[in-house]
């Protein structure tokens, strides 16, 4: 039941004839039936019944592919395959398969030409340029790349580390680790840190997610490149995506993703149920290394999908129900015997927990979030979207009115054809839960939104509902594509339909256009770190204390971990952990709560210092025993410096410089017993 099947309508004869004329996807193999250039097959009337059986073998090998239609629209018999003609036939296809990888290569340029654009102000500093309204999500990605750097090299233990968070550690399944995207890229982090990295991986991901959503469009669902490069555009360059390029890699890295939903509906008539289970197998299993919530927001949208037809065309069923059985049965097996061991260290490891922090358990777009254009847009503006989304990092809707009208237009328009029927359901359907528990309207409240009886169950309460409007932009991508295609068959001359459909996507997607993400600088890592100059002080199991303690508004310690690829450990940090270091309790951001860590939190952020007594001296003492701390850290640059100098001379005595810091060395303190 692949796409192309949809759209084949069960109701008068004629419908189903224009189905089938139009159907670009339609195909023996998995290659979808056309010519490299892109040849329609011939229009075949398809009744009913014929929807319901199964169709040819559709792991056909490229041979039998490459003898589907011909560029003339007629389908080669077996005879005249063997005829000789049919070596003039191949030595003709072969500049067609040329010119259509030219064509591919084209539109992969300038989606890797898009993506510099948006990342170019990072790329002129990549390692002191930030997101200008958040960086905390960088710095803790950096270190994780750097983790993948110290598993490679060091043959570390991949799924936990007391490197930051010492000595709790950090359940790193439970946290976002990307270790499919950090393995890969250990040479560039070797050569250039990670903070080059990071931004590499931003632009791979925005290109890669355009590229793969073309490339899967452009075979198995329209025959024309320009409606798949339309697609592919706004899959990859949605405003949610642009919305995430400066925070989160994990969550714009969806460059497997049309390839598993291809692969989803392929066995829904595979008569090679048990290999196409395998190969699903292996891209959930790369695809669980990037980003599980993604992963899980792809079988969530390709199940309520594949419901919507069946509920249509329930005679579907009779003919995919085996092989769907089958295939998901080993993808299981096999996904489960790889993932096994991971997901035991998820969700039973060392400081794993259960549910998500209440801080972004309800984030959820507010119904005016659909029609605003997105903040890193031609037409955004960070002004008025306040409050429209939780903040500027999740920015999952921001459709713009233009888009969004066009979009049901285009649903009204090609309302007939089942593929577009069951796309509308499925978005519409993810659209709503993205709303959250409490749904509203420019920030007013209105009701209880169905988010609110979900959020509890397994799995769905690790997840942040507003994403779930990824979801949506992905099926506004495909419902493009589609309406680009279908307006080739509409009975306006040529010249003048090019500009209609010209002026279409203007209006669609000229307000929502990219424009380079806005950042800011921030401090570089003391040369006291990149000269190597800590090295005199800890130990292999002893921590380096930078003042402010890393917590989730102060994150340049672990930058500056990372930038030494880890080689000495850090209290505190970013991450999500079990509420005061319990494994299995409710999520929350950040360890176990410090009596040091707030103290000096609070003075870097009001530049007050307090006057401390006794106890709080033997308090902050033992948390530094606690932490086998051998130095603290504190960048003579960094923001009220001076106050957090006097603070942390109370706690521990006086300090001096070396280089660009103040250090204080405790080894003598903490060594002594409690």
């Amino acid at each position: 039941m692949t796409p192309a099947e949809t759209r084949a309508e069960s109701s008068p004869e004629s419908d189903a004839a224009a189905a089938s004329a139009s159907d670009p996807g339609r195909s023996t193999g998995d290659g979808g039936g056309r010519t490299p250039n892109g040849g329609a097959p011939a229009p075949a009337t398809r009744t009913p019944a014929d929807a319901a059986t199964p169709k040819a073998d559709v792991n056909a090998t490229p041979t039998a592919n490459a003898v589907a239609p011909s560029a003339a629209g007629a389908t080669p018999t077996a005879d005249a395959v063997a005829s000789p003609g049919a070596e003039g036939g191949a030595a003709r296809a072969r500049p067609r398969r040329w010119a259509r990888r030219r064509q591919d290569l084209l539109v992969f340029g300038l989606f890797l030409l898009a993506a510099v654009w948006v990342t170019s102000q990072i790329w002129v500093d990549p390692a002191g340029r930030v997101a200008s309204l958040y960086s905390s999500d960088p710095a803790q990605v950096q270190f994780f790349l750097a983790h993948s750097v110290r598993v490679v090299l060091h043959g570390e233990f991949p799924f936990f580390t007391e490197q930051f968070n010492y000595p709790d550690g950090v359940n790193l399944m439970a946290n976002t680790a990307i270790l499919a995207l950090g393995i890969p890229m250990v040479p560039v982090t070797l050569l250039f840190g990670p903070a080059v990295t990071f931004v590499v991986l931003v632009t791979l991901a925005l290109a890669g997610t355009a590229s793969a959503w073309y490339f899967v469009l452009s075979r198995h669902v329209v025959r024309s490149p320009l409606a798949a490069a339309v697609g592919g555009w706004f899959c990859g360059f949605s405003p949610a995506m642009l919305s995430h390029a400066n925070w989160h890699p994990n969550i714009i890295s969806q460059f497997l993703l049309p390839f598993i939903v291809w692969r989803v509906l392929v066995i829904t008539r595979s008569r090679r149920p048990w290999r196409d289970g395998v190969l699903l197998a292996l891209l959930v299993t790369v695809q669980a290394f990037i980003n599980e919530e993604i992963l899980l927001f792809t079988a969530l949208a390709c199940g309520v999908f594949l419901l919507a037809v069946l509920a249509q065309r329930p005679a579907l069923w009779s003919a995919a129900w085996r092989p769907l059985a089958k295939a998901l049965s080993i993808c299981t097996l096999v996904a489960g015997a790889l993932l096994a061991y991971p997901l035991y260290i998820q969700f039973a490891g060392p400081m794993a927990y259960h549910g998500l922090s209440d801080a972004v358990r309800d984030y959820g777009n507010d119904i005016a979030a659909f029609f605003a254009p997105g903040s890193p847009t031609l037409g955004g503006n960070e002004r008025a979207n306040i409050n429209l989304a939780p903040n500027y990092s999740e920015e999952n809707a921001f459709f713009g009115w233009s888009l969004s009208l066009i979009a049901v237009g285009i649903v009204a328009w090609l309302r007939r054809e089942l593929l577009v029927r069951a796309l509308a359901v499925t978005g519409v359907f993810f659209a709503v839960l993205s709303l959250g528990e409490r749904v509203s309207w420019w920030d007013r409240e209105v009701l209880t939104g169905p988010w609110e009886w979900l959020v509890r169950l397994p799995l769905l309460d690790a997840v942040v509902p507003t994403r779930f409007g990824l979801i949506t932009s992905v099926v506004i991508g495909i419902l493009l594509a589609l309406a680009v295609e279908r307006s080739r068959a509409l009975p306006v001359e040529p010249r003048t339909l090019r500009t209609l459909t010209a002026a279409g996507l203007v209006l669609a997607l000229l307000p929502i256009a990219p424009m380079p993400l806005k950042v800011t600088s921030r401090p570089p890592v003391p040369d006291f770190i990149t000269a190597d100059r800590w090295r005199g002080y800890v130990g292999p199991d002893q921590t380096l204390v930078p003042i402010p303690v890393p917590n989730m508004g102060h994150t340049h310690g672990m930058r500056w971990a990372a930038s030494t690829n880890l080689d000495f450990k850090i209290p505190g940090g970013y991450f999500l952990a079990p509420r005061n270091g319990n494994t299995g309790d409710p999520g929350r951001f950040g360890g176990r709560p410090s009596g040091v860590g707030q103290l000096l939190e609070e003075v870097a952020s009001t530049g007050r210092t307090p006057k401390l007594d006794d106890r709080q001296r033997r308090r902050s003492l033992d948390e530094l025993r606690h932490w086998r701390a051998a130095i603290l850290v504190l960048p003579v640059d960094q923001h009220h410096a001076e106050p957090l100098r006097r603070t942390v001379e109370q706690l521990v005595g006086p300090g001096r410089r070396e280089l660009d810091v103040w250090v204080w060395d405790v080894r003598t303190l903490t060594d002594q017993p409690a």
